[in-house]
Order: structure tokens, then sequence, then C-alpha cells
């Protein structure tokens, strides 16, 4: 599979023929810069735009195989002299949609360009070895924009983070490697890391978009403030563990939590899928009879299991039962260092179960939300 090069890559690239440029009084139509990850890109230079005092180009995002929103944005930098005298100095900046950051504990202070580290360090570096290529000694100024960013940030997870008016500038290797899981790790850390530099000690987490819609109808909490983990339930337990957090409620469909109430902590389909069976066994541990227990086995869903479970009138006893092993199972990941509460619910059922620490939470939660809005 073919990778790509991350915003990160590309905003270097441009900075450095825009540096050439402005110091050389040459066009560059391509130039090639050295990864983090040790991989050349050889990038095409776009839309030149020469004056006297700068220069700005663009390059367009390639994510290779694994394309994100991204994919096919262009990225410019703008490059100016600050000082013909002096010890070269590079200011980096963000503009037009490039991101500012509003909330602590991301990777840049509050009122930054959301330009991150790597980038910000790649970036240097190709302007500087421009300027000691040509004897410069003065300082310049470097400002990435992408035009239609702001544009773009509206689909990513910049709004939640407290990153507004653009996507931020990303990559820790330089290239986008064809696969997504790391990507979705990351963020997951960004955002506990946030919620834990606001000083909670306490979080919401939800595997998706149904957490965060039921919690909405059901008890009026926006989860839009919580952390999405999508599949990750365990690393994301380790990673609320290692920041210090000390309590989590965990709140998701029935038919993607029963896994974990098997000690399945990755509960993406290719993992691992014993669901009906799950059911079934937790079913006769609560006298559901042998007969019902074989329908619920051959049910294709949770949600069509949930009826006959109804029927048997043992559907609350299961669920309790469940909810507490996954409260179980969560806590002996985490180690004994986190206390994880659960709420079950199914589409349409409504709230199926809660574990008994879960009421405490609505006024966790709603302290939470007023602090954070």
């Amino acid at each position: 599979m073919r990778y790509g090069f991350t915003t990160g890559s590309c905003a270097a690239a441009a900075a450095k023929a825009a540096a050439y440029m402005l110091l050389t009084g040459s066009e560059k139509t391509e130039v090639t810069i050295k990864t983090p990850k040790g991989i050349l890109y050889r990038a095409k230079i776009l839309d030149i735009c020469r004056g006297e005092h700068e220069v700005s180009c663009a390059v367009e995002k390639d994510g290779g195989d694994d394309p994100d929103l991204t994919s096919g944005a262009w990225i410019y930098a703008r490059v100016s002299c600050l000082d013909p005298i002096g010890e070269p100095e590079i200011v980096i900046d963000g503009g037009v949609g490039v991101g500012r950051v509003t909330k602590k504990g991301l990777d840049q202070p509050v009122g930054s360009a959301a330009i991150n580290r790597v980038p910000r360090e790649m970036i240097q570096k190709e302007v500087l070895d421009v300027c000691r290529a040509v004897d410069y000694q003065g300082g310049i100024r470097v400002e990435i924009f992408v035009p239609n960013g702001e544009e773009l940030c509206r689909d990513t997870f910049n709004p939640r983070l407290g990153i507004v008016g653009g996507i931020s500038i990303l990559g820790t290797s330089g290239i986008v490697e064809p696969m997504s899981r790391q990507a979705l790790l990351d963020t997951i850390r960004t955002e506990l890391r946030q919620k834990r530099a606001l000083g909670f000690d306490y979080v919401a987490v939800s595997p998706g978009n149904y957490g965060r819609d039921f919690m909405k109808k059901a008890y009026g909490y926006a989860l839009d403030q919580s952390v999405k983990c999508s599949n990750f339930i365990g690393a994301t337990i380790d990673m609320a563990a290692e920041l210090g957090f000390r309590r989590m409620l965990l709140t998701g469909h029935i038919g993607k939590l029963i896994k974990v109430a098997g000690g399945i902590m990755n509960t993406h389909s290719k993992e691992a899928d014993c669901r009906m069976e799950l059911l079934a066994a937790y079913a006769i541990r609560e006298h559901v009879d042998a007969a019902q227990a074989r329908n619920i086995l051959d049910c294709a869903t949770v949600e069509e299991a949930i009826p006959l479970l109804a029927e048997s009138g043992k559907l609350r006893q299961v669920m309790e039962r469940i909810a507490a092993r996954i409260c179980e199972y969560a806590q002996s990941r985490a180690e004994k260092k986190l206390k994880v509460d659960c709420i079950l619910y199914a589409s349409a059922f409504g709230e199926l179960a809660k574990s008994k620490g879960a009421e405490e939470w609505f006024t966790l939660l709603g302290q939470a939300q007023e602090q954070q809005t």
C-alpha cells in the first residue's frame, strides 16, 4: 500500500521552497525534504507568488492509500524577512484556515496556531538549512495557511478539542501510513489529556455517536463534552489510568459493550464477536430457560434478542449482571487505579441498566458541562 505525507511535511516543503525563492530570487518548482521517518519527500511546488519582500507557494496534501479529509488540500507557506542582520531566527505562525488553540492540554499553548511541535521543528530545520546555504543571517517569518481549512475543520475533531478557525498542521513521522488506528489512539489521548489539564479526575467515555445521542435524549447531557473511544475501550482505560483519572463513566449500546462483559477490550468485529454467546450465558446465569437461551443464540443482533429477554421477565436482571461485569473487567484492566461505572442502552428499549455508582455521575457531568461551556 502507498503511504502519503502529513500536513506537517507539506508545510515544511512549502516553507523551504518559499524561503529559497525569497532569498535567491530564483523560482523553485520542486523541493525535497527528509521526514522524521527518514523517508525523502519530493514535493511539487504550486501557485507560486513572488514579491520583493515575501514569497508564497503551496504543496498539495497526498494522503496515500489512507486518505483523510485533508487529502487534496493545498497547504501554503508565506515567507518574509524579519531582520536582514542578526542571528537566524525562524518565527512560525498560522494564517487563514489554520486553527487556533483555545483550550489547555493540547500540543500547543492556548492562543497559538495549531501547528504541532514536530511540524514546527520540520519547518524550522528546512528554512534554516536554506538560510545557511545562502549565508543569510537574519530572521524569517513563516506563515502557514490553508484557504479551505476553516471549511475542512468542521468535519474534524478540532471543534471538540477547542481548536477554532481551521485545521491542525500535524504529523510525528512526516508520513501517512495506510492505517488509521494510531491516528484514532492519538486523538483519544489528546482528548483525555485535555480533560485532565482542565483539572478533572473523572471522565465520561462513549464508543460512538449512538452513546452521545442516548445521553442527550435520556439525561440532557451533551456527550460532545465526553471522549469518543471508538472500539479502543481497553486502550482508553489504559490511557485514563496513566493520566491520573480516578473515575470513568462508560456509556454505550449493549451490542458494543456486551463484549467488555466477556473481557474483550477491542470491540471491533474483526477482533472478536461473541455477543450472542455472552448474552445467552448471562441469561442462563439469571435462570432463563435453555430453550429461550437457544433462541437468543440464533438471533443476528443483540437488539433482536432483547425482546426475548423481556418475554422471560429477566431483562433487568440480565442487564444489571452484564453492567456489573463490564465494570469489573474495566477496573481489572486499570489495575484498580480507576473506578468504572457504566450505562447500557438499546435503540428500541432505551436504558437497559446502569451500575450502582452511575447515578452520582449526573451531578458530576452537569458540573463539567457548565465548566466547559
